[in-house]
């Protein structure tokens, strides 16, 4: 496999962490410990999923790509409870959401190009 920094998929979810840690930053300090704490874990669990997954056999890279969807989308919900709290503007969601909707779609297609059989979420475009 060639370097993860090569990935498309790593590179956007690595900007999407950078922006998931700056935007996260203004939360109240008793969130430092909570939500900001698991939204930022979620976040960087997506593109570290895929780096490690890189130097590893397809069965094994498609197996992390998959630990990976699932941070992406237990970040989605993430994205929910921080808007819905107050703790993110309505743009600033929107901004995220989008982001990590198409980090969502670059994976299952990554998915099934090596082999695997995750279907598509409700809505997304077909490779």
């Amino acid at each position: 496999m060639r370097p993860f920094q090569e990935l498309r998929v790593w590179r956007h979810a690595h900007e999407l962490t950078l922006a998931v840690y700056h935007r996260s930053g203004g939360f109240p300090d008793p969130e430092r410990f909570g939500l900001q704490s698991q939204m930022r874990r979620a976040a960087a669990s997506v593109p570290a999923n895929i780096a490690e997954g890189s130097a590893l056999s397809d069965a094994a890279f498609r197996r992390h790509l998959r630990i990976a969807l699932g941070s992406a989308t237990e970040l989605e919900y993430h994205f929910i409870l921080a808007r819905d709290l107050g703790y993110l503007a309505t743009d600033v969601y929107t901004d995220l959401a989008d982001r990590l909707a198409s980090v969502k779609r670059m994976l299952q297609r990554f998915i099934q190009r090596l082999g695997g059989t995750q279907q598509p979420a409700a809505g997304s475009q077909q490779p």
